[in-house]
Order: C-alpha cells, then structure tokens, then sequence
C-alpha cells in the first residue's frame, strides 16, 4: 500500500485510541519509580555537556537546552523552527525538502558526528522528526570529552519523551495557508503493573511549501517503554520510524560568479520539471539504555542506539550557465537530471558509564569513567547527473529530461567509520567556591581500513562560584572531526580529507537571579583547519581559519504579565595562513558578525488564558565565498503569534496562531559555499494555526 494512504489511517487509529484511553483512565495515584533517571527533565535540565543531566547553570559551557513546553509555547515542529530562536545557530546548506543542517558559532555541523540522540550519534540527513522528543539540547563550542569526533561549533543532541507517573493524552492538529495539514498524538502513562511504562507518539503531515511546488508528505510513529526490574534496575526501549517524500527546493547561484539575483521570488522552483521527482527518506532508530545502582552513591549505565537511513534522491538539479561561473547574466541557468537510488546509513553506537562519588579529605571527587564506540557503514551508488536543458530564475522553462534510461550505478559499501574511545572525568571540588572540571578522551577513528588515526582530547575548566547562583568558569578544550568530502565538479570529487584537531578557549559567567532575570556570556576562540576548493578547483585543507566571538542570553519575567528572552552572538572570523593574498585575512563564509534574537510573551491580564507574542531576528551581512568578493546583505525579521487557553467540552484545550515574517521580508537566509555556492531565500509571510487538546 502506497506510504500516501497508510500514514491517515494509522494516525487516526492512534486518535481513536487516545479517545478510548481517556475514557478508561482513573484518578488513582501512581507511585515514582525508584532509579531517579527515570523522571521526567525539562528545558531547565540538560546532558550534552556532561554525561549525565545536570542544570546548564552549573555547567561550565555554553549550553541551550529548548523543553517540550517550549516548543509548545513557540509552536516548533521542527529543528529548523527551534534554532531560530538561538543567535549561534545559522542554517548551512538547509534547503526545503531536504535535510535540516546548521552552523553553530560560524562551523558547519556534520551529518554523521554532530547530531546525537540521547548522547548516541545518528544520521541528519532527513529532518529528525520532534514528536517523541522531550528536549533539544545545544552545545556551543568543542565536544571532544563528551561526544569524541563531532565538528567544533558544537552538537545538536535529541532526548527522547520517556514514559509519564500520569496519564497523558494529547492531540494536537495544525493547519498553514498553502494548505500543509499537520496531525500528532502523544500518548503516556504507565500500565497497571506500575513497573511497566509507556509513551506513543504519532504524526502524520501533508506538506505544502511556500515554495510553489516543494511539496510533499510525511508520517512518523514511535514508541518507548520502561521497565522497572528492580530497585536498583531501570531497563529504556525506544523505537521510531519516519517517512518523508519531499520534493527539494534547490538554491540560487551568483549572477556571473559575481552579484547576487535580484528580483527573484522566494516561492520560486528551479526544480520545477515535469520529470523531477521527490526525494525519498525512510529512517529509524532503535534505542536501548539500562541503569544500575550499584550502592555507596556509584552507578553504571549502558546506552546503545541502531540507526538506520535509506533515500532515493532525485533533482532536477540547477548549476551553473554554461562555462560560466554562476548562472548567466540574463538569470538562464543548466539544468541536470540527478539521481542517487538506494542511498544508506547504518551507524550503531554505545556507551558505558561508571560513575560515582569519591572523598579524600577535603576534596570531592565526581568521577566518570567509560567507554563508547561507533560503527557505520555508507552504501550508495554512481549517481547520474546528465545535463536535460536550459531553464531561468525568472520564469521557468519546461525541458525534456535527458537523453536516454539512466539509473544509478550498482550500490556498494562505499566507506565504513570505526570508532572507538575510553575517557574518564573528575570534577574535583576544592572548596565551596571552587571547583575543577578535568578530564580527558582518547579516541581511535578507522576509515575504510585504510586510515587509522588517534588523538588525545583533553578538556579542563575552572570553576569559581563567587555568590549563590553565580558561575564563573574559564576552560580549554580539544576536538577531533572527519575532514570534508570533496563536492561535485571538484578535481578529487568525493574524495575525504583526513581528520584534524581542533581548539578552544572560553571564558563564561552565568547568573541565576530568580525569575526575574537569568544571564549567560561567554568569550570564546576555536581555531580549525581551513578547507575549500583552490584555484586548481581542487578541494583542500590549508591554513587555518578562526574564530573569536561573545555570546550573551538574558531570559526572565519583566513583570508578572511580560516574559522575555534575548540572545545575542558577534563573531569575528578569519582565514590564514593559506599564503594566498586573496584569502588571508578574509572572513569565513556565511557567517554573520553579529546576529540577535528576542522573544516577548504578554499574558494579558483583561483576558484569562490569553498571551501573545513577538519575535524579531536580526543579521547582519555575510560573505558568500571565501575571498569574500559577494557579501549577502543582513536582514530584520519579525514574527507575531497569539495563544488561547481554554477549556471546550471539559478539555483543556490551547489554540495558537502565528504569522512569521509580518512585513513580507524578501532576505537571503542561507548563503552556503557548498556544492559550488547556494543562496536560500527566507520564508515569505506565513500564517499558521493550531488547536492542542490535553484530555
């Protein structure tokens, strides 16, 4: 049966369900289970800069952890949706239809070290779907003791909803103005032997781009249990599938290799071809985690996830004019039937954890010892890119496809990544106001049994507490990431760069001063190696690029009515020690100098459950290739939304309405140097709304 006509009736069996599971539920009290890992965490709790969930006030990192209510609040379906909200998050070659890829503090993220769920590596080559989670947490900055190989801006971890002490039920359905149909069920509580628990999450979506054509469909199911086997024993399965058809909604090149479009659409497809098709995602994950208590305040812990990530891709895929750098000066631009059938991703990774207390003196010793690893294997085959026609940004010619039956070549293992690490932690307390964070990773990576490298990651950070609810900290830190792969039409095409050591110092006080006012600043340089396509159009890594930056966030409650949040980053980026005249001393591509966001929630007090809210992003211009000779302009957007409480036939029920980019802002989002250099345009003016039934 067609993936079209399975996803309704599965969430409308889920509905049913959650229906006839309102009515069988009671008032009854259900008792906590014993290993506190098993409570629920909020947006005020966060593991990505640890190995285990502490409060990012007493972490010394720059950490974002954005909760379930949240996401709520600011009616966030998507990854895209929430990093919006952090001003050191920046989309990287994030096209519509495709997969969700960020920046953080000016660094690409990678796809295959850089987003994790619960602390465990996964493939972010399709949108991670947010229904069955109850968390996204950011790390700005180096991961090389927490998470071993990831990129050095920091990492996107995903933690998965656990089963709720009560029922749960919830519905919630969305509607946007080009007609995206949105539908989702969350399911929880636990069975009545109160060792058992449970939590269903369903979503079903029919997708409607603001770009005319982009469209397409998605479905997703998950589930996870828990399993009380003791006391001292809490054993975690969780497993979710996802399938997504999207049409993709590529960028648009320079002018002549030299200006920017100008008057184009941001609802315009270049890929609008009758012979284009959508590309094809299908991913999922098996999660299993168990926690022992092993007595005299020591634990140990065994987490271990199974991902798996198949895509047929298919574009009518525009480049270039010609001979010409970019798209021809009248905006005619080549289009070529690409095709890639049978791409995947298998990585499966683990980690164990020993953790306890230990005291000599007057010192405190938290201690963490482990062992992770990972493997993954990519299959694919040669992907055809036949050149069909001639087409133009400003109106679209329909072309023939190109000549002949094309298929993909015969898929084969193509490169298998071996991972494997020990590490070990101490956070020492010295005294009442001081403490230091000292630990180390060792980590051996095998490429294709043909290269096998190993580095030594240390990570140190001194703590001083000056006052209850104030943090200062100053930390060094080591990180290890995969070189990058060689884009298309480059002279070693496919080709990997070997890994490479990154650095970094930071400097951050945080401050926790009631409700009123919560306050973060850190003072940061990471330096990496410097790779991009030479004059020889040879992909290479040469010199060094870095980056200095200061990032402040301020949240809190103005008054009793007024809430707020304020985020703000200014990075200053360099390239060097390349020799070349055309690049030393240039700043980095598509990273703004300074970009800001503020969100303000009114509950108006004349109206009981009302709030509204405003949202105002802010950008300044960016260079679009690395001899910085385009720059994209900066850019102000603004958002307003509304939300309604209330209770409709005895069920608490929320209504929500958001209009994002309200003046209808024509600006550049995205202006990444990948695949030869892509410009994304923003949204235009998008009205939304929504309805959330709690039973």
């Amino acid at each position: 049966m067609p993936s079209f006509n399975l996803k309704y009736p599965v969430l409308a069996m889920a509905m049913l369900q959650a229906f006839a599971a309102h009515a069988q539920t009671t008032d009854q009290p259900i008792p906590e289970v014993v290993v506190s890992a098993s409570r629920q965490a909020g947006a005020d709790r966060a593991s990505v800069a640890g190995f285990s969930d502490a409060a990012p006030m007493h972490t010394p990192a720059s950490v974002v952890a954005i909760g379930r209510q949240q996401m709520q609040d600011l009616d966030i379906r998507s990854s895209s949706d929430a990093m919006r909200y952090d001003a050191s998050v920046d989309d990287s070659y994030n096209a519509v239809g495709y997969a969700e890829q960020f920046s953080i503090r000016g660094f690409a993220l990678d796809n295959n070290t850089s987003y994790r769920k619960d602390g465990v590596a996964i493939s972010a080559d399709t949108q991670i779907p947010l229904e069955n989670k109850e968390r996204v947490e950011v790390l700005k900055g180096l991961a090389g003791l927490t998470a071993g190989v990831a990129a050095p801006g920091g990492i996107l971890n995903f933690v998965v909803k656990r089963p709720t002490s009560a029922p749960l039920r919830s519905v919630t359905l969305e509607a946007r103005e080009r007609g995206t149909v949105y539908g989702a069920l969350d399911l929880g509580g636990r069975f009545e032997d109160r060792r058992f628990g449970y939590r269903i999450n369903a979503a079903a979506e029919h997708l409607r781009s603001y770009v005319k054509g982009a469209d397409g469909e998605r479905s997703f199911i998950s589930g996870a249990f828990d399993w009380q086997i003791s006391p001292q024993a809490l054993l975690r399965l969780d497993m979710d599938y996802q399938k997504k058809s999207q049409l993709t909604a590529p960028g648009y090149q320079l002018i002549a290799g030299v200006a920017l479009p100008t008057g184009v659409s941001p609802t315009m497809l270049l890929n609008d071809q009758p012979w284009a098709r959508p590309v094809d995602t299908r991913s999922s994950n098996v999660g299993l985690r168990l926690d022992y208590l092993l007595g005299g305040g020591w634990r140990a812990s065994l987490a271990a996830n199974h991902h798996s990530f198949k895509r047929d891709d298919f574009a009518a895929f525009p480049f270039a004019c010609g001979n010409e750098a970019g798209y021809c000066s009248n905006g005619d631009y080549d289009i070529y039937d690409y095709q890639s059938e049978g791409e995947s991703k298998n990585p499966f990774g683990y980690q164990a954890l020993l953790q306890g207390k230990a005291v000599s003196g007057a010192l405190v010793h938290q201690l963490t010892f482990g062992l992770s690893g990972m493997t993954r294997t990519d299959r694919y085959g040669d992907y055809v890119y036949n050149y069909a026609g001639t087409s133009n940004i400003y109106h679209n010619v329909i072309v023939p496809p190109a000549e002949g039956n094309p298929h993909t070549g015969i898929v084969t293992d193509r490169r298998h990544d071996d991972e494997r690490a020990v590490f070990a932690q101490d956070i020492l307390t010295l005294s009442p106001q001081w403490a230091l964070h000292a630990g180390v990773r060792r980590v051996r990576v095998k490429r294709d049994s043909v290269t096998d490298t190993a580095f030594t990651l240390p990570s140190v950070a001194l703590v001083y507490t000056p006052a209850e609810r104030w943090l200062v900290y100053a930390s060094l830190a080591h990180g290890m990431e995969h070189g990058g792969q060689a884009p298309m039409k480059t002279s070693n095409e496919n080709a990997t760069l070997a890994p490479s050591r990154s650095k970094q110092v930071e400097l951050g006080v945080k401050a926790a001063l009631g409700e009123r006012l919560n306050l973060t600043a850190a003072l940061f340089q990471i330096r990496q190696g410097l790779e991009y396509t030479d004059a020889d159009n040879t992909f290479v890594r040469n010199g060094e690029r870095t980056h200095r930056g200061l990032e402040l966030s301020a949240q809190g409650r103005a008054c009793s009515a007024l809430d707020y949040s304020l985020s703000l980053t200014g990075l200053d980026t360099a390239q060097s020690g390349t020799g070349q005249a055309n690049i030393d001393g240039k700043h980095v591509a598509n990273v703004p100098a300074l970009k800001s966001v503020a969100v303000l929630t009114y509950a108006v007090p004349s109206v009981a459950g009302l709030k509204i809210n405003g949202v105002w992003q802010y950008s300044a211009k960016k260079a679009f290739d690395v001899e910085n000779t385009v720059y994209v302009p900066g850019y102000h957007v603004f958002g307003l939304g509304a939300a309604y409480a209330l209770k409709l036939a005895g069920v608490t029920t929320t209504l929500r309405g958001t209009v994002d980019n309200v003046t209808d802002k024509f600006y550049w989002r995205d202006a990444t140097p990948e695949l030869g250099g892509y410009l994304f345009p923003g949204a235009p003016r998008t009205l939304r709304v929504s309805a959330q039934f709690d039973f």
